[in-house]
């Protein structure tokens, strides 16, 4: 089971207990995602703290234990006399959190359930397929003559009408010279030529991330034909073992080859699942190494200031080789 290994590993890492409060850790853990403060106290006999808000719900949905959420003061007292010693807290925590413990506590940071979440489990990996089924449909039958901000609420619209509860981020919808901008936010403009759209959707917590750019002149075919290769070259150089660092080197060398190395201005791609965001990091300064089971997304771009930008984004699940989850065609001509 999932909570064994983790205690596991805490006793490898001599923690005598493992504090969690970033909502996504705690839903990796116990199956229920909590929308006001809860705790999760990993010891021996974990424990659930559930705010009064989430309280019915997180009995319903936890595979742990769960009890009402008091204080932060009346956790610390309890632990202090049941587990004191080396105590080991999220990256996340607030400094006046962290600040709680380290008088009574040996605190240390430590990304240890990040660690097990970058591996994801087959029935994570369906999930993240849902979403991506989710965001891939939902771009079907969108009417191009309206403004940034209407064609973002077609998408929003689309995929919450096929389950996605909220969109996984804030979709992207940058076209003709704001396409420059690898994370604009959508304007009242008419769309013009060429359009990047990023977005996702999120099925049973999990998450969706991909990016198309529909693109027009030759000039845009020709700088979309140099991403669409570093893409290419990236995702056939994954592999179990190889380091995350080694694919954005692989991207940005196609790249900066044709002489456009210095408008790559973001790393190559990241992992996703519960966030859309999370680890490996796919940039030069990683030292993780890629493993069976995570999901990443590998996304080069090039960035014409004041002209335009070309991305291309898809989501790769890591076997053996790169296995491509994301179906959705990469080239769109208007």
């Amino acid at each position: 089971m999932k909570i064994d290994e983790i205690i596991q590993k805490m006793n490898q890492e001599n923690f005598n207990s493992l504090i969690i409060l970033k909502p996504e850790n705690i839903a990796y853990v116990t199956g229920f995602k909590p929308s006001s403060i809860s705790v999760l106290i990993l010891k021996e006999e974990p424990l659930l703290l559930s705010s009064k808000l989430d309280l019915e719900e997180a009995h319903q949905k936890s595979h742990l234990p769960v009890e009402e959420f008091k204080s932060l003061d009346k956790l610390k007292k309890t632990l202090k006399e049941s587990h004191p010693g080396k105590m080991g807290v999220e990256h996340s925590m607030t400094v006046g959190i962290y600040q709680k413990f380290c008088g009574d506590f040996q605190v240390e940071l430590t990304d240890l359930i990040e660690q097990f979440r970058a591996i994801k489990s087959t029935d994570e990996v369906k999930k993240i397929k849902g979403a991506i089924r989710i965001a891939e449909n939902s771009f079907e039958n969108l009417d191009f003559s309206v403004t940034e901000d209407n064609l973002a609420a077609q998408l929003e619209y689309n995929m919450r009408s096929a389950g996605s509860p909220s969109p996984s981020f804030e979709t992207i919808v940058a076209s003709g010279s704001r396409s420059s901008l690898p994370h604009a936010t959508t304007t009242s403009r008419k769309v013009e030529s060429p359009v990047m759209i990023d977005w996702g959707a999120l099925y049973q917590n999990y998450a969706s991330d991909i990016t198309r750019t529909i693109i027009h002149s030759e000039e845009e075919e020709e700088i979309f034909s140099i991403v669409l290769e570093a893409q290419k070259k990236a995702i056939e150089t994954i592999k179990p073992g190889v380091k995350a660092s080694y694919i954005d080197k692989v991207a940005r060398n196609v790249i900066g080859e044709y002489g456009y190395g210095d408008n790559f201005i973001h790393s190559t791609g990241h992992g996703v699942g519960l966030e859309v965001h999370e680890k490996p990091s796919l940039s030069v300064r990683s030292d993780e190494k890629l493993r069976k089971g995570m999901v990443v997304t590998v996304e080069p771009g090039i960035y014409l200031e004041g002209k335009f930008g070309v991305r291309i984004e898809d989501m790769v699940l890591i076997k053996n080789r790169a296995k491509v989850l994301t179906s959705h065609p990469r080239k769109i001509i208007a």
